[in-house]
This record gives C-alpha cells, structure tokens and sequence, in this order.
C-alpha cells in the first residue's frame, strides 16, 4: 500500500502519466487509482488538441502541483465507499502540498521576519530619549532629513547577507519537521492511510520509520536543544553588533556642530541631577532627624569576592585600583553611572576628565582614587566613612547611581586597626538601612557558601529580600572545582542561603588577571556561558547569567524604586525647611540668613578694611610712638651701662671717650636689632588697635574668633626684612657721631628730655630705697605698718651711709674697705649686727639717688650755657657734656624713629596686608578652619536652611525631569 504524500505514491503517478502521454488510456478508469483518475481527466481535457491545439502534455505535467483542493465527482454507483476514499485523498493531497520544501521556506520565512520584526522593536525601546538633544540639529535640517540621512541610515543597517547568516538551517528545520510529523502520524489515531499496489513496500517503511524513531529521540531532543542555545546566542552578538553601531550613531549626534548651530548650555541629564541631590545629602549635616531615605545601589560583599570587578564590568573601564588579596576599597566610592558620547570620568569636585579609553588616563584615574581613599583614611584607623564621589559617562552605559563599601572581613590581621571589622560593619549597615536602598549582595562562587559573612549581613538588613539581588561571581572557577554543580543551581534558586532577595545572577569577571580588558573579559563570559554545560542542562537560565543582564536588572530596579519614592522625601524635606524658616524667623527676625561661606566673605571685607587703615595713620603718630617706643626700651641701657658710669668719673676728657666707645659698642651690637623688634611691636600693637576699634562699631561679635585668628597667623607669617638693618645701623651711628648743637631751641630740648630722664630714674630710686628701710613715721602711725627686722637693719644703715655722704659730697660711687669697716663698726656699737654686702648694696640705691640729684641740680646751670658751650668757653662750672650725650640720644631717636616709619609705610604694612589676604585665603580654601572659627545656632540654622532649600529644589526639578520621562 502506498502512503499519501509519499514518495513511492508520487512516482507511481508520474509513471502512469509518462506512460499514456499522447494516447488513449488502455486500462478502463475504473480500474485505476483515483489519484491517477483525476490526473487523466485533467490531462485529457488540457490536452485535447481540438480545444487546446497550441499546448502539449509537457507543460501541463507542470501543472500537477495546482490540483484543485477539492476531489472530482464520484462516478455513479460508487456508494460510502467511494466517498471515503474521497475524502482520504482530499487529506493525502493537502499533506502533500504542506511538506513542500517551498511551503517550509515560506514558514521559515514569515517566522523570521516576524522574530526580527520583534527584536528591532525591542531594540528600539533600548534607544535612549534623543529629545533633549533636538537643539543640536536645526529646524532646516529636520525639513531636509529624507534627504540628508537616508543613505547614511541605509549604510549604517546590516546588509541581507549578513541577517541570512544569523537565520536557523533551514535544511535541518527540514528534517526536524519530517521527524516530528512521523512522530506525529504514528501516535496520532486518525483516518487509516490508502492502500497502495505494492502493501509488502509500504510494511517494510513503516518498520524502518519505527525503528528510527526508537534509536533517534534522545538524540533529536538534544540538537533541538543546541540549536535553539545557538540561535539564541547568534540573535544576541546580532543584538551587541546593532548597540555598538548605535553608540557610533549616538556619538555622531551629540558631537554634531554644524553650521548655523548655536552653542547653548547642555541640560544636565537625569542621572546627574538625582546624583547632586546625593551629593548634596552626604554632606548635610541633619540636625532634626531628617534621614536620608532616596534609593542608590550598594555594594556588599566578602573582602576579595569581585565587588569592584563586578561594578567596572557595570561600568566597562577598570576604573579601580586592584591587589593581590589585600584591602583595596578603604572608603566608600559613589559612582554615578550615565550615558554619553564620550567614556570619560570625572569626581565631584575635580573639573579634570579621565578618558577611560587610553590606559594613561585609566592608571592615572586608578592612582586618584587610591591617594584619595588613603587621605580620608585617618591616623590609626584602617578604613574611613567618607564618601568619595565619581562619575563615569559613556555610550550605552546603564543609567544609575552604585556605591562600592569596603569588603566584609571576618578576621582582623596584622597592620589593620582593631576596630576595623566592626566600622566596616557599621559603615555597611549605615548604607543598608536605608529602606529604599537596592542591596547588590556578592558572593565568592569559587569558595564554600558556608564561610561567607555577608548574607547573614544582607539577611538582618532586608530579611523579606524585597530590595536585594543576589549575584554569585567567579562562576567559571565554581564549576570546574565543584563536584556537585548542583549547589550552583541551589544558589542561584534562593534553596542554599536562609536570605531571600529579588532576583538571582551568575557572572564571570574575567580569569583573574589585572591586565584584562573589559572587552576580552566580556568575551571570555561569552564564552564559558555558551559552552557550559549550566546552562546547556538547564541548571542556569539565559537571563540570570553574565554582567550585561545583571546591569539591566539593577537598573530596572533603582529605576523603580526612584519613582516610587522620591516624591515622598520630597515632601519629608519641604515639611523640615519649614520648620527650620519657622525657627529662623522667631530667633532672627532682623537678620538676613548668611551661611558660613556667607558670613566668612563678610568678615573677610571686615579684616581688609582694618589692614586699609594702617595706610591711613599719619607718620606724626607713626613716630612719635616709635620714638617713644625705643626709649622706652633702651633707656635703662642708656643710663646704667653708659650715662652713670661715663659720668662717675668725675672727668671731663674720661667722660667723653668713655661715651664714644659704649656708643659705638651699643650701635654695632644691640641698637639696631632693638630698634626692629620696637618696630615690628608697634605695627602689631597698631593692627590690633584698629581691630579693636571696628569691634566697637557695632560689628558682629560672631567674628572675634576668626579675627584673633587672623590676625595671629599674619603675625606669625610675617617676618622684617632683614636687609633694612645694615643701612638703619649707619644711620644710628651717624646720628650719634654729631655733637654740634646748632640753636637754643635744640639745647633746651635735650635739657628738657635729660631732665625728664633723671627724674624718672630718681624717682625708681626713691621707690627702691622705701622698698628696703620699710614704711616711715608717718606712714606706721597712720596706716599701723611696722618695720620687718630686715627693714630695720637697712634703715639703720641707711642713716649711717647718709652721714658720710654729707660729710663728704664728692665721694665716689665705691665704698672703700675701710669705710665699709667704719659703717659696720659704728652699726654695732649701736647693737646692730649688719654684712658688709648689704652696706655695699645700700650704699649703690643711696649714691644713685645722690648723684642723680646733683646732676639734676647740674642741669638747671646749663640751661644758661649754651652761649658757653657755642662758644667753646672752658668752665668747669658749666661744662655741659651729659647735656650734649642726652642731646645725641635724643636726634638718634628721633632719625631712627623717621626711618622706622618710612620702612612701615613704604613696606611692612603692604607686606603684612598680603599677609592678611593669604590667610584669609588659606582659610578660605579650608572649610573644617572656618567651622571651627564661625560658630553659633544662627550659623548653624543658616547652614541647615540652605542645604534643605538646595536639596528641596534639586528633588523639584529632578521630579519634573522624571515625569517628562514618563
């Protein structure tokens, strides 16, 4: 029996055809099969030649294959039976025109145009929004578009070629298709198949196709299931060549600048305004429980399990420095991840950019991070909870905002701080417990599950899984030393950990080498996933696996919880700016609301002004403070080491070479440096007068820290210039030198001056003298003092000395041993016991006192000699020389204090005013010094007021950027 639609039937029809072409039938159509029945009465009537006379059999055997579908009439008589072979030879000619090579082109066909009709669209959702962009390309070029960029579209899409390549054999969907219709015409108990002439051919095909069947199933299965993985896996390096040629596309728009384009202000993108509310919250400061609850990405995980590998495959650049099982990440790293024309990097407060596609850039941006995380670093500890901030911009990079923590470690070794493993753990709970963060667990696959620390970390966290995905790494290493893939398969399904999360990965990072690429790490994953038998047995899925669905997911997930929540923190900041306006308002109505960078550059126009005004004193007052300055600091020198013992000689000639020599020692030794020292005294003393001065006028009391600051560091900072000295000390010796006297005006002042300069010393000298004999009568009886016994032993001897001072008026300024003998012998033969040291020591404070008086006395007579002394008259009586040494004294203080002022004016000041400034500057630039130095509630509610209003607004306008989205 012949089987419909089989070859063995089609040849036997073709034969009866061939064999009665051109002639009369020799059989009675009764008798033949009514499948060559209907050929016949077909072929007879094309082919009658008195109807038809220009056609020939040949070519309507061609038409065989456009039998009607619908069987020719019964003959009479023919009864049921004839009307079951009828309608079995309707179903054997429609199989036999379905399993038509042509028939399965066309399914193949419409089956490929409608898979890629599906991934072009799905590829099209992929396209970021190109609308912000519409500025770059000018109105005319839309009107010319057609025109313009159809051959540049038509050349950029995938040639016919290349798109057959990637379509499924279609001569093995053939066979396939053979094989399950015979599977399904045995199992299938449907209409029984037609006889047929030759039924020992037909028993012995459907044995064969039996027996076929049996050796062949599993086999089939099994390249059924390669062909698909394979199909999958071509669709998708399809899907990666169309995303790079829309990178390529994407960078050509954006760095488009034709004619007529105008250069305007590029809006910041989504990602980058939702990553400065971050930034901004990092550094706020919340003082009223305003906690920080917008959604970021942290990464967790064991020290050494591929966090930071996993987060550079999400980034594509090795962006992070890398070590060989030691602590690399030491702080956390906030990366915002965006899409751009460029792959570039940059931190938050840098301006430079990393090109992330020259290794240069990669090592120098590697070397950033590590100096940055070992600053934050403080000393003594291991890690550090200051943030730093990055961002990574590139084509095709995933819009979302991640955060890398240090690695979970279970033991603290050697070099670490001893808190080390319980700040990363509060570092890391710090991050988790925000209930709108997406928690990246990662998990070391080439190690026991059991030694991980961080899923008992993640579990406590977010015991429901509602926020964490889960991702196992290093799955390559997994499967070749595990003896049970198994457990991998547990894994990834939720059965071996007691945490739960959202979704489960596996991805590999490359082999292990720190010099792979992102691109050769990506193709090794390819690989291994496409040839491991994971996913080969179903153990895996094809969306759990490799970095590139792992990144979509995250994604999807931030991306969700974004909108979810950001409205409402919105609405917990505006209720907190509220509250703190409220407060500002009741505390300070008067007073506009000045942060501390505000309250810094106010005060900083306060210290300049005040540094302004030293300019302004006039150099009357520069001097005569100077001047009174440096007597005041060398007149005890003047007259204990040069005045008194010139003096004591009680000669003319001895007295003025004795004066010429200690001036000259004075000058070149000790008189100029004091003269800086005075100097440098009073501009100090100046500046803080004026800075006293404008806190009284009603300046603000909140910058009395910050003002003694300054000024101290100034001070400190300045120094004189040293070269000044030289030419100061030949003035001074210059001054010095003249002894001429050229007018009475000038005599009579250097009188004065002497004068005023012995009654001061004489005066000292009376205060010593009291000190020692005790209070007098007077002063006993009135204010009931007594003498200590000390005391009166001085007074005793005081009286003694002062009976030979009157005895002999022009003693000397030593007592001799004999009088000294005397003194003490007349001092006990009163009953008093003294030591000659003490007789010495009172007989000094009693000459000075005397001397000081005669020469007093001395001069009121040379007030009258300056006519003797212009004249050069000899008169011991009016020999004047203390006169003219008060007078040289006097001009040198009066030469040194002009020269001191014209170096302040001239110099010191403006020095010291650039001083000022870059102090002000330093502390500028040094924001942990002014916090320090501008403290206060009102500088505090100022500084809370304006993160809140900065972060309310930032949230405004990203929220209105995320609806445009929408």
């Amino acid at each position: 029996m012949l089987r419909v639609g089989s070859k063995a039937a089609c040849m036997a029809c073709r034969n009866l055809v061939s064999t009665n072409m051109g002639m009369r039938f020799l059989v009675p159509l009764q008798k033949l099969h009514p499948l060559s029945r209907a050929i016949h009465h077909r072929y007879s009537a094309n082919t009658n030649p008195q109807r038809y006379p220009h056609r020939t059999a040949a070519r309507y055997f061609t038409s065989m294959s456009r039998l009607p579908m619908r069987p020719p009439k019964p003959p009479p008589g023919s009864g049921g039976r004839s009307y079951q072979q009828k309608r079995n030879f309707w179903v054997a000619r429609l199989a036999a025109r379905l399993l038509k090579l042509r028939y399965i082109l066309l399914g193949t066909a419409v089956g490929g145009g409608y898979t890629a009709k599906k991934t072009y669209e799905e590829w099209k959702e992929l396209l970021p929004d190109f609308s912000e962009y519409n500025w770059v390309i000018p109105d005319f070029v839309w009107e010319l578009s057609e025109q313009i960029d159809l051959e540049k579209l038509a050349k950029a899409l995938p040639e016919i070629e290349e798109i057959a390549k990637l379509l499924p054999d279609l001569d093995k969907i053939g066979e396939n298709f053979t094989f399950l219709k015979s599977l399904l015409s045995t199992e299938t108990s449907g209409d029984p198949p037609l006889k047929a002439t030759d039924s020992s051919a037909a028993a012995t095909q459907d044995a064969g196709d039996k027996q076929y069947k049996k050796s062949s199933d599993k086999e089939k299965i099994d390249q059924l299931q390669e062909e698909l993985l394979r199909t999958q896996l071509k669709y998708q390096r399809m899907l990666e060549r169309l995303e790079k040629e829309n990178k390529e596309l994407r960078k050509v728009v954006l760095q488009k600048d034709d004619k007529g384009i105008h250069q305007r202000k590029v809006k910041k993108s989504l990602i980058d305004l939702y990553s400065e509310v971050l930034d901004i919250l990092s550094d706020y400061d919340a003082n009223y429980n305003t906690q920080d609850h917008l959604p970021r990405v942290v990464v967790v995980g064991d020290q050494s399990a591929g966090k930071t590998s996993v987060l550079e495959m999400i980034a594509q650049a090795r962006i992070f420095p890398r070590g060989s099982g030691e602590m690399m990440t030491r702080s956390p790293v906030k990366v915002t991840l965006s899409e751009g024309p460029h792959h570039v990097a940059m931190f938050k407060d840098s301006g430079r950019e990393f090109d992330l596609t020259k290794e240069e850039d990669l090592s120098a941006l590697r070397h950033e991070i590590e100096l940055r995380m070992r600053k934050s670093v403080k000393e003594g500890q291991t890690v550090s909870s200051e943030t730093i901030s990055l961002s990574v911009k590139g084509p095709g990079i995933q819009r979302m905002v991640l955060v890398d923590l240090p690695g979970v470690i279970s033991t603290v070794t050697a070099g670490m701080a001893s808190d080390t493993k319980e700040t990363i753990f509060s570092i890391s709970k710090a991050y988790m417990q925000n209930p709108n963060a997406i928690i990246l667990c990662i998990q070391d696959g080439s190690v026991d599950a059991e030694r991980s620390i961080v899923t008992d970390l993640v579990s406590q966290m977010d015991p429901q899984g509602k926020r964490t995905i889960f991702v196992l790494t290093k799955v390559d290493l997994a499967e070749k030393n595990l003896a049970s893939p198994s457990r991998i398969q547990q894994i990834v399904e939720g059965k071996l950990f007691p945490m739960k999360a959202l979704g489960y990965f596996a991805v590999v990072t490359g082999k292990g080498s720190t010099g792979e690429s992102i691109d050769s790490i990506k193709d090794y994953e390819e690989d291994f996933f496409q040839n491991s038998r994971l996913l080969r047995d179903g153990m895996l899925k094809a969306h759990q696996v490799t970095t590139k669905n792992l990144s979509l997911a995250v994604s999807d997930c931030f991306w969700k919880m974004v909108r979810e929540s950001v409205e409402q923190q919105a609405d917990v900041f505006k209720a907190s700016r509220f509250n703190l306006e409220t407060e500002w308002k009741n505390n300070y109505p008067r007073l506009r609301e000045l942060d501390r960078n505000e309250l810094y550059e106010k005060a900083k126009n306060e210290i300049l002004d005040e540094v302004i005004s030293l300019s302004q004193v006039t150099p009357q007052h520069w001097e005569a403070i100077l001047q009174k300055k440096l007597w005041e600091r060398v007149s005890t020198h003047v007259i204990e080491n040069i005045y008194l013992p010139a003096a004591q000689t009680m000669d003319s000639g001895t007295f003025n070479t004795t004066i010429d020599i200690k001036l000259k020692q004075w000058t070149d030794k000790q008189l100029p440096h004091k003269a800086l020292e005075v100097a440098w005294e009073t501009l100090q003393e100046e500046f803080a007068r004026f800075m006293a001065e404008y806190k009284g006028k009603d300046q603000d009391d909140i910058f009395d820290k910050l003002k003694e600051a300054v000024k101290d560091e100034s001070i400190k900072r300045h120094k004189w210039n040293e070269r000044a000295m030289d030419s100061l000390r030949v003035i001074q010796h210059n001054a010095l030198e003249d002894r001429s006297i050229t007018d009475k005006p000038q005599w009579d002042a250097a009188i004065q001056f002497m004068e005023e300069t012995l009654q001061s010393r004489l005066k000292d000298t009376d205060s010593v003298i009291r000190d020692m004999v005790g209070p007098d009568w007077k002063q006993r009886w009135l204010n009931w003092k007594n003498r200590t016994p000390d005391q009166h032993i001085r007074n005793e001897t005081k009286n003694e000395l002062e009976r030979l001072l009157k005895l002999h008026d022009d003693h000397t300024a030593y007592l001799a041993n004999d009088e000294v003998t005397t003194v003490r012998k007349n001092l006990e033969g009163r009953g008093v016991e003294v030591d000659p040291v003490l007789i010495k020591d009172t007989w000094h404070q009693l000459y000075r006192r005397h001397f000081l008086q005669k020469a007093l006395a001395h001069c009121s007579l040379c007030k009258r000699g300056f006519y003797y002394y212009q004249r050069h008259f000899v008169d011991s009586e009016l020999e004047c020389n203390d006169v003219v040494l008060f007078w040289r004294i006097q001009r040198m203080l009066v030469i040194t204090a002009n020269t001191l002022r014209q170096q302040l004016t001239n110099t010191e000041v403006r020095r010291l005013e650039k001083n000022v400034k870059e102090v002000l500057d330093d502390f500028g630039e040094d924001m942990e010094k002014k916090t320090h130095l501008i403290t206060g509630r009102r500088v505090q509610l100022a500084e809370d007021l304006k993160k809140v209003r900065e972060i309310q607004e930032k949230l405004e306008a990203f929220i209105e950027a995320l609806h445009k989205e929408k």
